[in-house]
């Protein structure tokens, strides 16, 4: 009985090392995951699309075809597909400019997820890596780096991952396949935090170990109910302690 309960016991160990031992990178969607300003970015959306649509986006049509997916697929959605790569890009910044100036006008709002700035600082301190997986494009992460501080942790952008053009969005798995290369942890051993279906899909594609996901609020029902992830959060508190 004795050298069975040690086998056992044995066993139990393998596994609880296994498990800290998967665990060895973590990549952070940033928009509605580290800041959450998903409110901001459906007011600019809903304004474009009654600008070039000529009706208001429904609830449920926002949630399918806009939140969380890659500036490409959003601007064939708005504009449709016979439009050429100049009104695309072009209505892409006249969407961020407005998104911005809705940032810039909500002080009180424009600050990290609660515990996002101690877990930074806490995954830095231990040697964990981690880095950003964002579908924003280089205007806006230049403007989360000024308004957030973000060299705090980051060197700069190219320390990132966002949308540079090279390579398909969300739900696509590229970005964590990205992100997973630039922090040098395979995507297995790597836990992501999103907060909308598109991106879960796409860390879901990438094959990353673990999927925590940042409660959301125009898609709670299919983030909550969905099998692949671990936990629904809302701030960062004990995250350590729970997740890795």
């Amino acid at each position: 009985m004795r050298a069975l309960f040690q086998a056992a016991m044995a066993c139990a160990n393998l596994l609880v090392w296994g498990e800290a031992k998967m665990t060895q990178g973590v990549l952070f969607d940033f928009n509605g995951t580290l800041f959450l300003d998903t409110d901001k970015h459906e007011i600019a959306w809903r304004e474009i699309y009654r600008k070039y649509r000529g009706r208001d986006i429904s609830s449920d049509e926002y949630a399918a075809f806009i939140h969380g997916r890659a500036f490409p697929l959003v601007t064939e959605y708005v504009l449709g597909k016979d439009v050429s790569e100049e009104e695309r890009y072009n209505v892409m910044i006249e969407k961020e400019i407005l998104y911005r100036e809705l940032v810039r006008a909500d002080p009180a709002g424009r600050q990290l997820v609660h515990g996002a700035a101690d877990l930074l600082d806490e995954l830095q301190a231990r040697g964990i890596p981690f880095t950003i997986a964002t579908a924003s494009e280089i205007t806006n992460v230049r403007f989360f780096f000024d308004i957030f501080s973000l060299s705090r942790w980051f060197a700069g952008p190219e320390s990132i991952v966002y949308d540079d053009g090279t390579f398909p969005g969300k739900p696509a798995p590229d970005i964590y396949l990205r992100a997973a290369k630039l922090i040098g942890v395979a995507p297995a051993d790597c836990l992501v935090v999103e907060d909308s279906p598109a991106g879960i899909k796409a860390a879901e594609n990438a094959g990353v170990g673990k999927i925590v996901a940042m409660k959301s609020i125009l898609d709670t029902a299919k983030v909550e109910g969905n099998p692949i992830i671990t936990a629904v959060i809302d701030n960062f508190e004990g995250f350590i302690e729970r997740f890795l």
